[in-house]
């Protein structure tokens, strides 16, 4: 008997795909991919969920968390990612929007939360930010830096490491060529970023189809 996987994907603008009016995002790609394996008869059905909210930090996941996943739970089993800090890390008017330390506890809350339902939880690493911008103040009044974003990472890696969870190492794989993968604000990837996410996450998503 075929087993119904759900996959819910919670985390910012980034996990929703903004900016990309092509694909939709690395998710909705992830979607496309699981479905057409399905329609292929390649066994188990994998359900993803973009479950993505623009401007989200770990503040806002913990509120809705716990309904998310009584609404969505498969008695097959539940495949939990987390994509959060990009948010978090940002600096306005001098003050971080979530400290290190709070995102630190906000993510093992989180992880806590999921555990009930999911063996198999993903942390998703924070992008890169352009050149550009990094350690500029933007329109909207927020400053990012690439220091901070690999002293959040380094948070995410450590309780990954501590509970056993999966990492999606996004950060590595853009860092190089992030002038090329990410849109022209120097934080969201544009289509070819988005793609990229996608082809490093299949695999990850291949095992329950």
């Amino acid at each position: 008997m075929k087993k119904i996987t759900y996959g819910l994907f919670f985390g910012d603008s980034i996990t929703y795909g903004e900016y990309d009016g092509v694909f939709g995002g690395w998710v909705d790609i992830l979607k496309r991919y699981a479905l057409q394996k399905f329609h292929e008869g390649n066994g188990d059905e994998l359900i993803l969920f973009n479950l993505g909210i623009g401007g989200e930090t770990t503040e806002g996941l913990l509120k809705r968390l716990p309904y998310e996943l009584n609404a969505r739970n498969s008695a097959d089993g539940n495949l939990v990612f987390l994509g959060y800090g990009a948010n978090d890390l940002a600096i306005k008017d001098g003050e971080y929007i979530v400290g290190p330390e709070v995102f630190k506890n906000n993510i093992e809350a989180a992880v806590e939360l999921a555990g009930p339902f999911s063996n198999e939880i993903y942390l998703v690493s924070i992008l890169p930010v352009s050149q550009k911008i990094d350690g500029v103040v933007v329109a909207s009044g927020k400053v990012r830096t690439n220091a901070e974003v690999e002293a959040y990472n380094q948070i995410l890696k450590d309780i990954a490491s501590e509970h056993s969870l999966g990492y999606i190492d996004f950060y590595a794989a853009f860092f190089e060529d992030k002038e090329i993968l990410l849109s022209a604000d120097g934080v969201h990837p544009n289509e070819k970023g988005y793609g990229m996410m996608a082809e490093i996450a299949i695999p990850i998503i291949e095992k329950y189809i």
